[in-house]
């Protein structure tokens, strides 16, 4: 066998892998929002019949309403404080150097190597301590500390690209370093930002252990769900995991939309 044909079936049993991987992880959400509309109780095949009734009891129910909200507002928070915090920290990385920085920024990195039970059970303690425990904040106070790593990360990769010496320009033409950050690092940063805010909106309104420790009556709806796991099997759990999915992935889609057109923009300016 030639090389050239060696390569094509290598490429196409790349392809066929590829394939059978995104199959084997979308199936059960493929199954999911598939069952979501079935309008027989149990799942079986085939259907009884197409129907929205289970999605009209999810938006019907008073507690799934109020787990959405408190979600939404967790993750709308969340994204605005901890991509703030990750920009702060991924510029102080970028920009200086001081005593201690390789600690700080692995600090600031190591909430999401920790696992979420043990961080859950530490940001139950200290809200407890502080008088927090079982309210909304404590559930957006631990979600920043959890999400505001990633937003670092993204930022930080960001800012590896940007040439020191135009700051230093900035500077030597007369420009505050507050204005230098604003009208410079900003702008260049803003796809990163954008795709930093999506994607610990995302995190925040999918997680659940520290949620579930902290969050007391003022669920969240990933704690709602289990609640309603615990309890007997419901339809309505195919309806309210299908909401859930479409959220979390607009969610990344528009993370990805921001790199993209970044990426677009670049290739045109270069051109």
């Amino acid at each position: 066998m030639s090389a050239g044909k060696r390569r094509n079936w290598s490429t196409i049993l790349l392809r066929l892998y590829v394939l059978a991987l995104f199959a084997f992880v979308l199936a059960p959400i493929v199954t999911l929002i598939v069952f979501s509309f079935n309008a027989d109780r149990f799942p079986s095949l085939p259907w009884s019949g197409f129907s929205l009734e289970w999605y009209r009891a999810v938006l019907t129910d008073a507690t799934i309403a109020s787990g959405f909200r408190n979600s939404l507002i967790t993750s709308a928070v969340v994204c605005v404080v901890s991509t703030t915090l990750g920009f702060l920290v991924a510029y102080a990385d970028y920009r200086f150097n001081f005593f201690g920085k390789t600690a700080f920024v692995a600090l600031a990195a190591m909430p999401p190597t920790v696992p979420v039970v043990i961080l859950g059970i530490a940001d139950l303690t200290f809200m407890a301590q502080v008088g927090l425990a079982g309210t909304l904040q404590a559930v957006i106070l631990g979600h920043i500390v959890y999400c505001a790593p990633f937003a670092m990360a993204l930022i930080r990769i960001r800012l590896a690209d940007l040439d020191p010496d135009i700051e230093r320009a900035a500077w030597n033409l007369g420009a505050p370093r507050g204005a230098t950050v604003r009208q410079v690092v900003v702008p260049f940063c803003r796809p990163a930002i954008f795709s930093a805010m999506a994607i610990t909106a995302a995190v925040s309104f999918d997680e659940f252990m520290i949620a579930w420790f902290v969050s007391g009556i003022n669920e969240t709806l990933p704690v709602r769900i289990l609640a309603m796991l615990q309890g007997q099997v419901s339809p309505r759990i195919n309806a309210v995991g299908s909401l859930v999915f479409i959220v979390t992935i607009t969610l990344v889609v528009l993370a990805q939309i921001a790199v993209f057109s970044f990426r677009r923009t670049r290739r045109k300016a270069k051109g």
